[in-house]
């Protein structure tokens, strides 16, 4: 792949719907509106400032995702990050720490919002490699 060229029209789609994600999830930190999907951990007790905190950090991911949608050589690290980001948060769903807030309540609901997270890189590293094939043998 060129590394100044668009990604394809389908992997393009899906890192701007990451973008648009990643937006929705640092206005709701940033406001402390604890939905579901934009709060992973929407439901454990938290400071505000932390959540300001992670919004700042959510509009880095907005960044590097809108680089990877206009530079086919950005997707790699957007496609890292998510990846590490699905480690990170099945670590926290197994830890101490979180089960030390949750009384005895179930995890469910992190590792289903994890999963779709999982989901979601899955999908990017599949049209990724759809790119890197076509490239590779154009018709």
């Amino acid at each position: 792949m060129s590394t100044g060229s668009l990604p394809p029209v389908p992997l393009r789609l899906a890192l701007w719907a990451g973008v648009a994600y990643f937006c929705c999830m640092a206005l709701a930190h940033f406001f402390g509106l604890k939905y579901p999907i934009l709060f992973v951990y929407y439901d454990v007790p938290f400071y505000a400032y932390q959540d300001k905190i992670i919004s700042f950090a959510v509009v880095a991911y907005a960044c590097l995702f809108a680089n990877a949608a206009l530079h086919r050589s950005g997707v790699p690290a957007a496609i890292v990050a998510l990846g590490v980001t699905v480690l990170g948060l099945s670590a926290v769903n197994v830890s101490d720490a979180l089960g030390s807030v949750l009384d005895g309540r179930s995890t469910l609901a992190y590792w289903i919002q994890t999963g779709l997270i999982a989901a979601y890189f899955a999908v990017l590293l599949g049209l990724y490699a759809a790119g890197e094939r076509a490239s590779r043998n154009p018709q």
